[in-house]
Parts: C-alpha cells; structure tokens; sequence
C-alpha cells in the first residue's frame, strides 16, 4: 500500500508540473508577469508555486486562472481543449461498444483515426486507451502483427510514472494474448507473469483483471501440456471471477476450466463448464463467445457417445459464427464436423469439410491450431480413399502448421498420420521411425 500511495504522490507531482508549465507558457504568451496574473485573488509566491509544480490548484482556481488568459479551463488542466477531448472521448466509446457488440469490421474501422488523434492531445491516458482498443480490434480481424505494433506503443508509454501498476498490467495482459495468438507462448508467459505480478501487487481492486489474467496464462499451459499449472490457474480464476460478479469474466473463466478438463478427459466436466460459459456470454448478448463454446459442446458431446446432438451443435456453431461475420470460428465448425464425419466413416463427407474449413480459415495466423487439425483430417481422409500422393502433401502442411504453434503434442499427432500414411505403404522403418519421433516428442512434454 505504501508503495501504491507513493506513485500517486508522484502522478499527482507529474501532472502539476505539466499544469505549471502551460500556466508559464501561457502567462508569457499573454504578456503578463506573475503579479498580474494573481490580481488581487491570489499572491504572486502562489502562481509561482503552480508554475514550479509545488501546488495543484483546485479546479475553481484553474477556471479562474484559464478565464484570465482567455483559455479552456480543460486545456490548462490537461493540455486539451474540454470540447477536443469529449469528441476523442465520444468516438472512444463507440468505437469500443462496436467491439464489444462483436461488430469486428466497424469497430476495426472506428479505431483507425483515434490513435493519431489521441497522439495529437499530448494526453498519454487517451492515448493508451485508443492504441489498445486499435489493437484488439485489429486482433479481431487477424492482422496480429500490426496490432503488435499498436500495444507495443502503448506499453511503451504505459511505464510513465504517471499510470499505476494495474492500468500496465491491463496493457500486459493485451500484449500477452497477441503474443498468444501468433503461437509465442513463451513470450506470451513472460508478459502474463508479469502482469499478474504488478496487478497483485497494485494494492488496488482488480480480481477481474487478474482473473483474465490467470485464464490467459491457462492457455498457455494448456498448449505446453502443464495441465496441472492450467488447472491452478482456472481454479484461481473462478474464484476472483465469482468475487466480483463479472459474467464476461465468469465467462471467460469457465471457458478455459472446460478446456482443461477437456484435456485431461473429464469430458461430463468439462461439458458442465462449457454450459455455464456459453450462458454468462448468452446473457451479455456476447455471439462470438456463445459460438465458439457451441463448437465446443459439439466436440464435446460427440467424444461422450452423443452423435447427433454433436452434429447438430456444430452445425449450430457454424450457422451463429456466419451470422456473425466470424469466417475462422465458421471454419472451426466445420472442421469439427469433417472430424466427426471422418471417425463415423464418411470419408468424402469428412474431405469436403476439411477443404472448407480450410478456405475459411486461410490467412489466420492465430488459427493455426484449427488450420493444422483440418489438414490431418483432410490427409486421413485421402488416405482411407487411397489417395496417398494427396495425403502425404496434407500432412506435411499440418507438420508445417503444427511447427509454427511450437506445440510438440501437436506435431507428434502429424509425425503419426504420417507414419501411417508410411505403413500403408509398406514402409516399415520410416513408419517405426516416425512413431518413435512422436513418442520421444510426448516424453519431452510436461505433466
């Protein structure tokens, strides 16, 4: 707390030494000396004060300082014009209501000018506040490495004394899911840690914040295979969740609790949180988030012996991410059906799907993992049609997309679509030889 208190104090000290330059600046733009300016209010040790950043005037005085120079009381305050800074503001807001409404384009759109415009005020709050939301908008769309950029800028300017310990961990927290999404699980652990680290040790409330943060960092246990460590994590997450009553933050964490008991194959559980996910985001209106965890549901009542309940989720999946301009997760979909299609034995059902999931999915950097899966069941689909010339360049594409995600769990399932793509072939040792590949990937991985 001690700690807290002193970056206030020295917030507080920054932005009255930037009050006191504009005040001096301002005085000698108009003419006067410092008598003059005080008139008969104040003394002239006081604006001198003001103008050394030793004392922060009550917003009275600044009003009556600013009439007296004849300027905006909102710009000496803050080095902007009150009616420039509610028109940055406004367009904030609604670019950000478009994001969160899953109107990705538009919001995409909306936040392209506020960055320079935020730029333009001097303000470094409004400016990390459009750099982030051009950022995650930009994400949305899958232009990660442009939205790199744009959060790298507002970190930057995030270590200012003039922002807390919480508003850059929020900054992290948004860096660290980019970084996730272009498969840097590394880099995205690093920047997750640290954010949990100035978050906790903020002193102020943000259970919400370090939830989110928790169920990110889950993610990536998840893809190292530490389930243990992701479902630490989850359970952490639940509990901050419930404490502060957030359904998009109670969403989020039952999201990745039923991905973690997916992976360690409770599948009854992780169907229980799925549920519980998809309604908090159905009651935010959240159509994003409710169609990828009715693709979830689908998977998972098919691994549960539920055929055609799974069908019809993931045809539900696909239907509500159409609808909702969200061409990947509609590609997710159907690469879960071709999956279903091809373990009932529908091989030509299963190819057909996997080549549209594949369409739809091009380009998307941060849907590698869905990219490499549909490539493994278009090339086990080929191979039980005989196809194998065409199955061998499938599978090579997963390996090669597998190799991007850095996940070895995942490029051990293409080195044994390959392998039996080799015994088909009669080729014995390079089918043992790519087994043995993906077993010794397997014991390198943590449990």
């Amino acid at each position: 707390m001690r700690d807290t208190a002193s970056r206030t104090a020295r917030r507080t000290t920054s932005e009255g030494v930037r009050l006191g330059e504009r005040l001096r600046q301002l005085r000698v733009a108009a003419g006067l000396t410092q008598s003059e300016l005080a008139g008969d209010r104040f003394s002239k040790e006081y604006v001198s004060q003001i103008e050394r950043g030793k004392t922060r005037p009550t917003a009275g005085t600044i009003e009556w300082l600013a009439d007296r120079l004849g300027v905006d009381a909102g710009f000496l305050a803050s080095g902007v014009a009150t009616d420039e800074r509610a028109r940055l503001e406004g367009a904030l807001t609604r670019a950000e209501a478009l994001y969160e409404a899953g109107d990705d384009v538009e919001a995409a759109e909306a936040f392209e000018p506020l960055p320079a415009a935020a730029r333009a005020t001097g303000v470094p709050e409004l400016q990390v506040r459009a750099l982030v939301g051009t950022g995650l908008a930009m994400m949305r769309i899958g232009d990660h490495r442009a939205a790199l950029v744009v959060l790298n800028e507002a970190r930057a300017i995030s270590e200012a004394e003039s922002f807390s310990d919480v508003e850059r961990a929020d900054v992290l927290l948004r860096l660290g899911g980019c970084r996730f999404q272009l498969s840097s699980i590394q880099t995205a652990l690093g920047l997750l840690n640290e954010a949990f680290t100035l978050a906790d040790r903020s002193g102020l409330p943000c259970d919400a914040l370090k939830a989110n943060i928790l169920s990110w960092r889950a993610r990536c246990w998840l893809i190292q295979r530490d389930y243990e460590a992701a479902k630490e994590d989850v359970e952490r997450a639940l509990e901050l969740a419930h404490a502060v009553d957030d359904l998009r933050t109670v969403g989020a964490a039952y999201f990745q609790a039923s991905l973690v008991a997916d992976r360690e194959g409770r599948w009854v559980l992780a169907r229980n949180y799925a549920e519980r996910a998809r309604e908090a985001y159905a009651e935010l209106a959240d159509r994003v988030h409710v169609g990828q965890l009715t693709n979830n549901l689908g998977g998972l009542n098919f691994l549960l012996g539920n055929t055609e309940d799974a069908i019809r989720l993931l045809k539900e999946a696909f239907s509500i991410a159409l609808d909702a301009g969200q061409d990947a997760d509609a590609g997710r979909a159907v690469s879960s059906l071709a999956q279903v299609h091809l373990r009932t034995g529908d091989v030509e059902q299963a190819e057909e799907q996997a080549r549209h999931a594949l369409a739809l999915l091009d380009g998307r950097i941060d849907y590698v993992d869905e990219s490499g899966n549909a490539q493994v069941v278009l090339g086990r689909a080929l191979l039980e049609q005989g196809r194998l010339d065409e199955a061998e360049a499938a599978f090579t594409a997963a390996e090669n997309s597998f190799g991007e995600l850095g996940s070895a769990s995942h490029r051990a399932a293409a080195w044994i679509a390959r392998g039996d793509l080799a015994a088909r072939r009669g080729e014995h040792e390079r089918a043992a030889e790519l087994y043995r590949n993906a077993a010794e990937a397997l014991q390198d991985v943590r449990f």
